[in-house]
């Protein structure tokens, strides 16, 4: 499946604001946003028009498919998936893409990013109720226990990653237990458990079109 392979400060730079693609990157002083808070390209720096209802509209929905790192095809059938719930469409599109399994081993501290989040459940490194489930998109659900596998533990990488996250609080949908590196799903997420700063009616606006 085709992904995007640049480079991903750009993706933060057009859309003028941090959207932590890469980790520990994001909090330096080697920020991209941070040196150059203009969008990239030969324009970039020149007087920015304002933008029309549309182009607000496309920006928040691309915001939001770059946070979660999902292709338009993907994104496009989690709305349709949305829509299809009971409950306010928005709300359900963001609890859908919280509960994708990558996502999760980034909520809970196994990852610096949700890109390096979705390479570790590509290469198995976790499992859904005892079984080895290595599709990024997984959805989560109620009851379901994640855990990192046994063989994973001792690695340097998930030892120096699970340190420099010690202090990172996983949101109250997910009951995690640090001793044991298990997490139970206790409930869908909630729009109050998610701190990311999308509008999410602006992407239904843009869809309902």
């Amino acid at each position: 499946m085709a992904r995007y392979t640049g480079a991903v400060c750009r993706l933060c730079r057009r859309e003028g604001q941090k959207l932590f693609l890469k980790g520990d990157r994001c909090y330096t002083e080697k920020c991209a946003v941070d040196r150059r808070s203009f969008p990239p390209g030969q324009h970039g720096n020149a007087r920015n028009k304002k933008a029309s209802e549309y182009g607000v509209q496309l920006r928040e929905k691309q915001k939001a498919r770059r946070y979660y790192g999902v292709l338009e095809s993907q994104f496009r059938a989690y709305f349709e998936m949305a829509a299809n719930r009971k409950g306010v469409t928005g709300e359900n599109l963001l609890g859908i893409l919280e509960s994708r399994l990558d996502n999760v081993a980034y909520r809970l501290g196994f990852a610096m990013s949700r890109a390096e989040a979705r390479q570790l459940v590509r290469h198995g490194h976790f499992t859904v109720n005892g079984k080895k489930v290595n599709i990024p998109s997984y959805l989560v659900r109620p009851g379901e226990v994640i855990t990192l596998k046994e063989g994973s533990r001792d690695l340097d990488k998930f030892k120096a990653v699970i340190e420099a996250n010690g202090a990172r609080t996983a949101p109250k949908w997910l009951d995690f237990n640090k001793n044991t590196l298990e997490a139970k799903v206790v409930s869908l997420p909630a729009r109050e458990d998610i701190d990311l700063p999308i509008e999410e009616h602006l992407i239904v606006e843009l869809y309902s079109k």
